[in-house]
């Protein structure tokens, strides 16, 4: 157990990229990324992936090393994850985790109950009927057909809810059915910290990232990969208000509004997912020092946070 990963998690522009590249390079190791879309090679804007720069500063493991085209899915995150930590660890005795992808995240610190694989015809009908219908058709489909999902899963969620959907129609069984609890043990430690901000100023943040996303391309961006809107990787914020633009359903400005508030949205869901966690060691941004001086402090007592909390 003399090896460590110093994750850092938060919501959406709370500044995890920056942190964690002072980090990197402070303990002299590499970085992999826990963010569902910034793995895909083929968007790069609306995801707020790191900038060229930033990733020649650092070695970074899950960014730019999947298609659209793959499936990518928690599960597998954890296998990508754990072989790449592996691979950090030969050469290192510290790695930094860094995403807002809480399931992604519990998934590496856990593992993942397996869940029955399902077929891509099945995903791409769903994916279809939530375009034309909307998150109130999936609601409406799980209440019908996994009413124990509806009444404990992420019914705000459209990803969640997807997957569900899917897997029920295929197995029959909820999906919820699969989630055996049981967490796998590691074999190095694991310093959990979250980043946050005052919640106006978090907004304000995020209301700016849209704006410098927009004059970065990021509508030129979308209309590239408004083709394979039907995608999985696609059903993202930032994404899918553009292509309610393009469809005629809003204006454009309509449509960055949209982006705005649904990616607050998504930042508040994102909090109340890693406040859950009790071993999550709480920070501003702005404090490297207390944040260095915390892990060095970790490192010395040889403990995972959850270790510490007992």
């Amino acid at each position: 157990m003399n090896k460590t990963v110093i994750l850092i998690a938060g919501p959406t522009a709370v500044g995890k990229t920056a942190v964690a590249i002072q980090l990197a390079k402070y303990f002299h190791t590499e970085i992999i990324s826990a963010d569902s879309r910034q793995c895909f090679k083929e968007i790069t804007i609306g995801v707020a992936k790191p900038t060229v720069e930033e990733l020649k500063e650092v070695k970074h493991y899950f960014i730019n090393s999947h298609s659209i085209h793959e499936t990518v899915t928690a599960a597998s995150f954890e296998k990508y994850a754990l072989h790449a930590v592996d691979e950090i660890f030969q050469q290192h005795d510290l790695a930094v985790m860094v995403g807002g992808t809480g399931l992604y995240i519990k998934a590496f610190c856990e593992g993942m109950d397996e869940i029955p694989a399902t077929g891509e015809a099945l995903r791409n009908e769903l994916q279809q009927n939530y375009q034309q219908h909307g998150i109130e058709w999936l609601q409406q489909q799980l209440q019908q057909y996994d009413p124990l999902f509806a009444s404990k899963g992420e019914m705000q969620n459209p990803q969640r809810m997807l997957r569900a959907l899917e897997v029920v129609q295929s197995t029959g069984e909820s999906i919820l059915a699969f989630r055996k609890g049981e967490k796998q043990q590691r074999s190095f430690n694991i310093i959990k910290m979250g980043l946050d901000l005052p919640r106006e100023e978090l907004y304000n943040r995020i209301n700016h990232r849209v704006d410098v996303m927009m004059e970065e391309g990021l509508l030129k961006e979308a209309k590239e990969v408004y083709p394979l809107r039907h995608l999985n990787a696609l059903q993202t914020v930032g994404y899918r208000e553009l292509f309610d633009h393009f469809d005629g359903n809003c204006s454009l400005e309509k449509a960055i509004d949209k982006i705005k508030q649904n990616s607050r949205h998504y930042a508040k869901r994102q909090l109340t997912w890693f406040r859950r966690d009790e071993a999550m060691k709480w920070f501003h941004p702005s404090q490297m020092q207390e944040i260095t001086e915390y892990i060095s402090q970790q490192i010395k007592n040889g403990q995972s946070t959850d270790d510490a909390r007992l």
